[in-house]
């Protein structure tokens, strides 16, 4: 099932247009499969929309990513209001699935980099 367009990604720290989204092709993350990700449900509720269980799916995204060993650039409260901002941004009242993900950027290149990469960070919807 292809992934249908939105009109915002939340990518590198703030919203961009789905088109302006992109990673370099030598990042680390193309080549190496260097990302963590989480599957998050948001659903419409009598107070709008609802995102189910964000702290503890954020949380589990850091654990994640501390196994990696990827920094993450930005704080549990970020990556919170940031999948708030795409469903608020891209209008989405009945809900979605909403998949933040982290990865490592370009920089070195190997199986186990021993400097950090740029990384980054992202937040789509769909479903």
């Amino acid at each position: 099932m292809p992934i249908p367009a939105t009109q915002y990604i939340w990518f590198n720290g703030k919203l961009v247009p789905w088109e302006k989204a992109t990673v370099h092709v030598l990042s680390h993350a193309l080549h190496y499969g260097s990302s963590v990700f989480e599957g998050v449900r948001a659903y419409a509720s009598d107070k709008g929309v609802a995102v189910f269980r964000l702290a503890e799916h954020t949380r589990r995204l850091f654990d994640s990513a501390k196994i990696y060993r990827i920094t993450v650039p930005y704080s549990p409260e970020e990556i919170n209001a940031a999948c708030r901002e795409v469903v608020a941004a891209n209008g989405l009242s009945n809900g979605a699935y909403i998949r933040p993900v982290v990865f490592r950027g370009y920089g070195e290149s190997g199986v186990a980099p021993e400097v950090e990469t740029p990384g980054g960070g992202g937040h789509a919807r769909w479903g």
